[in-house]
């Protein structure tokens, strides 16, 4: 059974807007918040693409990736993820073929197939594309031709891009793209953090379909984690209030922006909605030190994943630096 001293560690960063701040101060701590786990020394640092949500200020991915990547000088730095099927993958060829040119060996592209926002918002992205997750397959083979070598009489080239080979993984929550990466012998991130009902059978799918490539050998499975970190087991389930704040107003279709914790929650959900947010933060690792370690131990056994990337949703800045060093020291 793997240890978490045996794994990587990594950060999924949302680039949370505050109730009191505004995007220049989320985009601003996200890369504070890079440099502090890099120094941590996590593996990796990500940031996701959100559209038309008022608490979430990563929608341009890969112009806030050159930004953390110019701002840091070692961490990995990459998208958890693109969603290929807003994008033309020339495109995001382009952009991470740019991208890796200029800190070559640092980038990841991780590619994820639902839009990542509503209809109306994924139809403003997509206008007279005919983009949909069914081209997913289709997308993530051109986007990886982009990226390999020129071939002899190829008419279509990613100018940065060609020849860079930058990093590809699959994300998802379902089964589907647990089998695609297997097939194309990929490495595979689950979003555990917000829906991990169907971790286990995907870690499982993944597993069985896994075909060596030329990219790994062996599978290679990566877990997304939520994370409040405390000096105490109060003080975490304190601060994880903003967190189910957030989730609810995410379910009640109200703004996404940060509140501050508050000493109960009692009166502000109904049952069905404390279930709700329960099950999206079934992985969620709450605690003091101690209650953290004995929870990753038990996900560790039961899944024997290769890395795990932690999301800390705290309102105070200094509660998530302090809940990504306690992590650390753990190790």
């Amino acid at each position: 059974m793997k240890r978490l001293a045996d794994i990587r560690i990594s950060t999924l960063d949302l680039a949370p807007i505050r109730a009191d701040g505004g995007a220049q101060q989320a985009l601003h701590n996200s890369l504070a918040l890079a440099q502090h786990v890099e120094a941590l020394g996590y593996t990796r640092f990500w940031v996701a693409e959100h559209h038309n949500m008022d608490g979430i200020a990563s929608s341009a991915t890969a112009v806030l990736i050159g930004y953390l990547a110019a701002g840091t000088r070692s961490i990995r730095v990459g998208a958890g993820g693109v969603m290929l099927p807003n994008h033309a993958p020339l495109v995001i060829a382009e952009q991470f073929g740019t991208l890796e040119t200029l800190y070559p060996g640092r980038i990841d592209l991780g590619l994820g197939r639902a839009p990542g926002t509503d209809p109306l918002t994924a139809h403003a992205l997509r206008r007279a594309r005919s983009g949909s997750a069914d081209d997913f397959p289709a997308e993530v083979e051109e986007l990886q031709g982009y990226l390999a070598p020129l071939q002899a009489g190829q008419r279509v080239m990613a100018m940065p891009g060609a020849g860079t080979q930058v990093p590809l993984w699959l994300l998802g929550s379902s089964l589907f793209s647990a089998q695609l990466a297997g097939i194309k012998g990929l490495p595979y991130a689950f979003a555990s953090h917000f829906a991990p009902r169907l971790m286990h059978e995907a870690i499982r799918v993944y597993r069985n379909h896994f075909k060596p490539s030329a990219v790994l050998d062996k599978p290679y499975v990566m877990l997304g984690v939520p994370l409040i970190a405390a000096d105490t087991d109060a003080q975490a389930e304190y601060l994880a209030t903003s967190s189910y704040l957030r989730l609810l107003s995410l379910i009640r279709g109200h703004s996404l922006v940060q509140q501050p914790p508050v000493d109960s929650m009692d009166g502000r959900w109904n049952a069905q909605e404390r279930q709700a947010v329960s099950e999206m933060l079934g992985l969620a690792m709450i605690g003091g030190p101690e209650k953290i370690r004995a929870k990753l131990e038990v996900l560790l056994e039961q899944t024997d994943a290769d890395e795990l990337i932690f999301t800390g949703d705290m309102y105070e800045f200094a509660d998530r630096l302090h809940s990504y060093e306690i992590l650390a020291n753990l190790r």
